[in-house]
């Protein structure tokens, strides 16, 4: 036993983080049982994953120096599952990211995680495993220094800070994988023309327009309720004139929050569990991910509301931190995103100067403001490598990577032991990424030199850029991945590979689920996806294969129909789009395309297949051509036919107001000659739509159409 913890005491050595904590030779056990329930934290009942019968599970509570036995029991009935310990240093095996570093745990079995405690501070745990941290499966994570509390307070709490949708998240990401605009239309928040008129920034919305850039939002998906520690609404018992410690969790699947207390400023005394200077802030904003510990004092008795606002504006979570009786006092509002302003979202970004982030409405990360009490700089004699990083995406087809590409695409950063790693990280996109390293803390770049801050999750907002540097002191494989669960999912994933050799007791036996194949550039030798790190092989698990999605939309009017089926992967489409029409028309008409469609970049497309009709002057034909999206997000395409006809058309959708949009098409066809149509739709919610519709062939009609 003795030898087993001194073997994972070096192994768990990281960037900063002293090696100086004594074991206890206490071991302190944990029993986590991961199983379905109906419940309903937004009010309705739906599906969830609970960790022993609750949303969030319980507080694991360690001194520094402790033995963790935890043994996670799988109650699923069909669904393996697995446990990550966010932000602990311990041996790679004990991870818990499945098929990647560790077992994955199947349905009736129970898996025994065992590591030595060498840290302190505040952290969570979280299933590591699909989308099930999105249902629930996630708790915190207290452990206290062994020499004590260096601030010391009255009353400790931890706040766990969440998001909940009553929609499977399986179909949340269907719905972000196919584009659609539904989420933005339930918050209020999508672009158009009335709601730009009304801002007064109307130019600046026709100016994005032609510049074929996609409107700006803050969060992907519409929640149905934030909570702090399972509910919307909580108390918390402290007296006036006390110090309380709330340790902050952001354990949301994709809502960054502001934190904001009626009592006043909070002071940061550590973030992401290591200890930084005191310092106040007015308002904290949190990523995904990351831990604060802020103090704050009861001025007086009576009730003062803890506020955790999403920074999308759709709602907040509150404890009433008090005793009964007395006055309530709440905390105040937090200002909405100005969405059609790019300048002022930019601004609110990017702010990184001490007098903004005491000042600002809607301050960024704090990281200027936090400064190690010790100095965190790296060994001078270690040779440094800088790995340039750019944060890419794509909103429209929700794909999202590093360096333009996914993780099926390219999956593994090699390093080598003893060198450090400096990733220079730019944000190519318009939306924030909270990216986090697993088994290791790295030290935030930033004003204090010497002392930066340690962390193990820094957010990079739009447009945004940071340097993070780590000594390569660690064995094994260890995921740098997007916070946001979605993005993560949709590729914005790494492995941090180190090219020695893993010691043998770190090597997981992997029992892979037969669900995905080899994938392009990788192998799989049976247990799943696997990619050459230059020594030896690594697993990529469930994020080494692309993901494939299927999605319809169908239209029934009193004149015609029309509709599309789509299945979608990183860059390619297969889908059957109709028009059929009886009004007007002698004989009832059809058009129906089967096409392969290549995705080139943002605004290009080639496409290929079958024309199937029975128009008139008009056969079945083979089809090529190009799609081009023109300033004005107007699309254009010309097509070449295997009769030699060939046809040009132009398309465009305007969004009138949150939920009524008009479009037109208009298309020149060398055989058949002018066709167009035009059209208002009202989005009733997210499978349905109103449509009233003119086509020169078919004349007038309206009618309904489904998105399934």
């Amino acid at each position: 036993m003795i030898a087993n913890l001194m073997l994972q005491l070096c192994l768990v050595c990281s960037t900063a983080v002293e090696s100086s904590v004594q074991p206890t030779g206490r071991v302190v056990e944990y029993d986590l049982v991961i199983e379905e329930k109906i419940m309903s934290p937004a009010g309705k009942a739906v599906r969830a994953l609970t960790v022993n019968g609750g949303i969030p599970g319980p507080v694991l509570r360690f001194t520094e120096g402790d033995t963790a036995r935890i043994r996670v029991h799988n109650r699923l009935k069909n669904e393996t599952t697995s446990t990550h310990w966010h932000g602990l240093l311990l041996p790679p095996i004990q991870d818990g990211v499945p098929e990647v570093t560790t077992p994955l745990i199947h349905p009736g079995t129970t898996r025994t995680f065992e590591f030595l405690i060498r840290q302190s501070g505040t952290y969570w745990y979280h299933s590591h495993t699909h989308l099930q941290e999105q249902l629930g499966v996630y708790g915190s994570i207290v452990i206290t220094p062994q020499k004590g509390e260096v601030h010391r307070a009255d009353r400790d709490y931890v706040l766990q800070l969440s998001d909940w949708t009553n929609e499977d998240p399986h179909e949340v990401q269907r719905n972000l994988l196919r584009g659609s605009e539904g989420y933005a239309v339930r918050k209020g928040n999508r672009q158009s023309l009335v709601g730009a008129a009304r801002a007064g920034a109307l130019k600046e919305y026709l100016g994005n327009e032609w510049d074929r850039m996609m409107p700006m939002d803050v969060s992907d998906v519409a929640y149905d309720a934030f909570l702090i520690n399972g509910k919307p609404r909580s108390e918390l018992v402290a007296r006036a004139g006390e110090t309380v410690r709330l340790r902050l969790i952001n354990s949301g699947a994709s809502t960054y929050f502001y934190a904001e207390s009626a009592t006043g400023m909070m002071t940061i005394v550590a973030a992401d569990g290591m200890p930084v200077q005191p310092v106040k802030v007015k308002r904290l904003f949190i990523g995904m991910a990351e831990t604060y510990d802020v103090l704050i004092k009861v001025p007086s008795s009576g009730h003062w509301e803890f506020r955790t606002t999403a920074q999308d504006g759709s709602g907040h979570a509150s404890v009433m931190i008090g005793e009964g009786g007395g006055k309530t006092h709440l905390a105040p509002e937090v200002p909405k995103p100005e969405l059609y302003r790019m300048e002022h979202m930019m601004d609110a970004a990017l702010n990184d100067d001490h007098d903004s982030l005491h000042d600002a409405e809607r301050p960024g990360a704090p990281y200027e403001l936090l400064k190690s009490p010790g100095s965190t700089k790296l060994p001078k004699q270690l040779p440094v490598r800088t790995v340039p990083l750019r944060l890419t995406g794509d909103m429209e087809r929700y794909q999202w990577g590093f360096n333009g590409k996914t993780m099926a695409e390219e999956a593994l950063i090699p390093v080598k032991k003893g060198e450090v790693l400096r990733f220079e990280l730019v944000n190519d996109t318009m939306m924030h990424h909270p990216l986090h390293l697993h088994g290791h803390f790295f030290r935030v770049v930033n004003r204090h030199g010497d002392h930066s801050p340690l962390k193990h999750t820094v957010d990079l907002p739009p447009m945004g850029k940071a340097t993070i540097e780590f000594e390569a002191n660690e064995v094994g494989d260890w995921v740098f991945h997007c916070h946001l669960l979605y993005h993560m999912m949709a590729g914005m994933t790494r492995i941090v590979t180190y090219q020695d050799p893993l010691p043998e007791d770190q090597v997981p036996s992997l029992h892979s689920s037969g669900a995905h194949g080899a994938v392009k550039g990788h192998h799989d030798h049976g247990g799943g996806a696997k990619e050459w790190n230059g020594s030896r092989w690594v697993n990529l698990g469930e994020h080494g294969h692309e993901m494939w999605s299927f999605w319809g939309e169908a239209s029934a009017q009193s004149h015609m129909s029309e509709g599309s089926l789509n299945l979608r992967r990183r860059h390619d489409d297969f889908y059957i789009n109709w028009e059929a029409g009886w009004q007007e028309v002698e004989d009832f008409e059809y058009e129906v395309d089967v096409l392969y469609e290549r995705y080139l970049g943002p605004n290009v497309r080639a496409f290929g297949g079958v024309r199937l009709t029975n128009e008139d002057e008009a056969e079945n034909r083979g089809v090529a051509g190009l799609r081009y999206r023109l300033p004005m997000f107007v699309w254009s395409s010309v097509l070449v036919d295997t009769e030699g006809d060939v046809e040009l058309s132009l398309s465009k959708e305007f969004a009138v107001t949150n939920r009524l949009s008009v479009f037109g098409e208009v298309a020149y066809d060398t055989n058949t000659e002018w066709e167009w149509s035009a059209g208002a739709s009202y989005w009733i919610n997210q499978p349905v739509s109103l449509v009233v519709q003119y086509h020169s062939e078919f004349g007038i009609g309206g009618g309904v159409v489904v998105r399934f």
